[in-house]
């Protein structure tokens, strides 16, 4: 595999990818083409080609590719085969929610620290996750070397808060406030905007499911 930088929306299809040949090793399938791939993640299968072949030669003509080693491969790419520690800024419904998850389904990322404003919301644990006082965030940041944050505080601080978190070493953000936070170069932002990814769908339905 070379250095190069691979395509955005290559990259964002990865984890799709590596989920499903976790599925297809769970039901014991050893090996897979890029058709059957396809059915599975509703990704066209020369799409699929071109995604693999980013990275060299993962199957072979006429034998497809082959399961355990496909995930082995985006085990290490995807940086599976360690344990990330997220942040969560913000324990309101939504965080709560988060917290509930706490990416059970993933066992190699894990909200281990979570912040809030509120001093009954401090100095608790909830679902397992200490909740430190927004106080303590930039020092806990350091102390645990934390570099990924979850972003769902209101929006009239979110960007102080976004500036908090780079000052402590956080390197990258999912983004759940309606803000477009602003960061230095080197700092990646996932923006999730819920309402918006909502109204897209009203939108599709309303002008491309007509007849």
């Amino acid at each position: 595999m070379t250095d190069q930088k691979i395509p955005r929306a290559t990259a964002k299809r990865l984890p799709i990818y590596y989920r499903y040949l976790n599925i297809l090793l769970d039901a014991d399938k050893t090996r897979v083409s890029s058709t059957e791939l396809s059915e599975a993640v509703k990704v066209d299968s020369a799409t699929i080609r071109r995604d693999f072949s980013y990275f060299g030669a993962l199957g072979k003509r006429g034998y497809g590719y082959d399961v355990e080693s496909l995930i082995k491969f985006f085990k290490k790419i995807l940086n599976q085969d360690r344990l990330t520690n997220v942040a969560l800024i913000g324990v309101g419904n939504l965080g709560h929610a988060l917290l509930n998850f706490n990416f059970h389904q993933d066992g190699n990322v894990r909200i281990s620290a979570a912040f809030d404003v509120s001093q009954d919301m401090a100095n608790t644990i909830q679902s397992g996750v200490p909740i430190y006082p927004m106080t303590d965030l930039r020092t806990q940041l350091e102390e645990q070397q934390i570099q990924i944050a979850i972003l769902t505080v209101p929006s009239d601080v979110a960007q102080s808060v976004t500036e908090e978190v780079v000052a402590g070493g956080v390197k990258g953000i999912l983004n759940f406030t309606p803000l477009r936070i602003t960061v230095p170069k080197d700092v990646r932002v996932q923006n999730v905007d819920l309402t918006n990814e909502l109204q897209t769908l009203i939108y599709f339905l309303e002008h491309y499911n007509k007849d």
